[in-house]
């Protein structure tokens, strides 16, 4: 009953075109990423609890409260980045109502849905975060679904821009699609040991004297070599699979996204050795974890392009589907 209710009124919307899909698809990539880019620039800037409370920011107040006890620009970055919220949400909700209307197959709108359910765990994860006074694996969590959800961002965008009257085309051998899925494991790993860097940091998110942050106590250094093997490990690998795909010959857009991919991770490394030897200044924390997401959606891209559905000619598409 639900189901149709809700069906009947999304039948009252415009009918969205491809190009609007994909548009409303983008900014879900683009606002995902960024708010794990702005929940870092409150980390680094000591203003995670610049709102004390959640889901209000003040006892008794959804917004900032002139109050002594905490700077206004903690206040400010802190709130701001709750504000960004409801851009993700905003985004999530228009993809849903997009691709429903649009009646596209049942696996654009499993995907599109995953939007706004990642977006209500984000904001239990961030109250649980405020609450616990910023645990640093409670912010390790944050910032590793921030990560997934950029990944399943992606794909879903690669699933819009594919015809639903397709068929399913592999691009390239299973060894290699293998490889591939092996590669996004070691970036898990990667993503994981970072996070753990930082929860043994300097930079807790927040600097009060009389509420110190919990860390991870484990010499950093140590978690330092652990995250460099690690992301020397994946590219390792992502070179062996270019290896591979040149020998198997590959379409022109595998070949633009692998090389956008490995330039993204070689910049992050890069990124990676500076911040190491100048003791890890606050901006490049930014940069850093901009740098994640854009890694994380360029894997996502190079996965989702191996395995694609195109339209055949019709007598082609007539006996793939009597077969």
């Amino acid at each position: 009953m639900l189901n149709r209710a809700f069906l009947a009124l999304v039948d009252r919307l415009p009918l969205p075109s491809l190009r609007v899909q994909r548009i409303l698809a983008f900014a879900v990539i683009l606002t995902q990423a960024g708010i794990s880019v702005t929940g870092a620039v409150v980390r680094v800037t000591a203003s995670g609890l610049g709102c004390p409370t959640w889901p209000q920011c003040f006892p008794g107040s959804f917004t900032p409260v002139g109050v002594s006890e905490v700077p206004v620009i903690h206040q400010t970055v802190e709130f701001g980045n709750r504000m960004l919220t409801f851009a993700v949400t905003l985004c999530a909700a228009l993809i849903v109502l997009a691709v429903v209307r649009a009646r596209r197959r049942r696996e654009v709108v499993v995907y599109a849905w995953l939007m706004p359910g990642g977006t209500v765990l984000q904001a239990i994860i961030g109250g649980i975060t405020v609450r616990t006074g910023l645990l640093w694996w409670t912010v390790a969590v944050h910032l590793l679904v921030s990560m997934l959800m950029v990944w399943l961002a992606v794909v879903l965008y690669a699933k819009i821009g594919e015809p639903d009257d397709g068929v399913e085309t592999v691009q390239v051998p299973a060894p290699l699609r293998w490889l591939t899925a092996l590669s996004g494991v070691a970036l898990a790993g990667v993503l994981i040991a970072g996070t753990l860097v930082t929860g043994a940091g300097p930079h807790a998110g927040d600097k009060s004297i009389d509420r110190p942050v919990a860390r991870l106590e484990v010499e950093i250094v140590t978690l330092v070599h652990l995250h460099a093997q690690l992301l020397v490990g994946y590219l390792a690998l992502l070179v062996g699979l270019a290896f591979g795909l040149y020998a198997v010959g590959i379409t022109p857009a595998i070949r633009k996204r692998l090389f956008v991919l490995l330039g993204l991770v070689v910049a992050q490394g890069a990124v990676g050795v500076v911040q190491y030897f100048t003791d890890v200044p606050a901006a490049l924390v930014a940069v850093h974890v901009g740098g994640a997401a854009a890694c994380t959606a360029a894997t996502a891209a190079l996965w989702a392009s191996l395995r694609t559905r195109e339209l055949l000619p019709a007598n082609v598409a007539d006996r793939v589907a009597a077969h």
